[in-house]
């Protein structure tokens, strides 16, 4: 299945396949390339207290994994990968648009913003687009497509996009 190139998408990326309601709890769903190769499968654990998710690789090797932190002012998911936290989403307090902040451990710390609900919405870094999440580029219903700059960490940005898309769903 092909994408359309579109003029303010990042340069040089690999694209990936959504399904709309990816995260929910209790189901499993697959992230494809744009060849339509499962590449990443996300398990939505049921029956907990928090809101977790397992990303996998297509081997069943796990990923990353995302949970909801409760008790806290705002929205706010962690990612670990290997048991160590490697970035923490935090949904912003006021504004317009909707935009969360993202914290990366030993790194530079990112920002997403635009229409969530929607799927039409940029990660950032410095200001430069590193992903842009857009259904506008698929014609398949309930799916979305997330374009990844080259040389960004593919995982990391993909358990990003979950993490986002249960928060602003809630």
């Amino acid at each position: 299945m092909g994408f359309l190139r579109h003029r303010d998408d990042p340069p040089d990326g690999r694209r990936f396949q959504m399904r709309e309601k990816l995260a929910s709890i209790g189901d499993d769903s697959w992230i494809e390339d744009d060849q339509g190769q499962r590449v990443y499968k996300v398990d939505g654990k049921a029956l907990r207290v928090r809101d977790t998710f397992i990303l996998k690789d297509s081997d069943g090797n796990e990923v990353a994994k995302i949970q909801e932190k409760k008790l806290r002012v705002r929205d706010t998911m962690q990612v670990e990968r290997d048991g160590k936290m490697v970035a923490t989403v935090h949904k912003a307090l006021v504004g317009i648009r909707d935009r969360f902040d993202i914290d990366i451990e030993g790194g530079e710390d990112l920002k997403a913003h635009g229409n969530f609900v929607d799927h039409e919405y940029e990660i950032k870094r410095d200001g430069d687009v590193i992903a842009t999440i857009s259904k506008k580029w698929l014609r398949v219903r309930d799916t979305y497509g997330v374009q990844i700059r080259s040389g960004e960490d593919e995982a990391l940005l993909l358990t990003l996009t979950v993490a986002l898309d249960d928060m602003s769903h809630r």
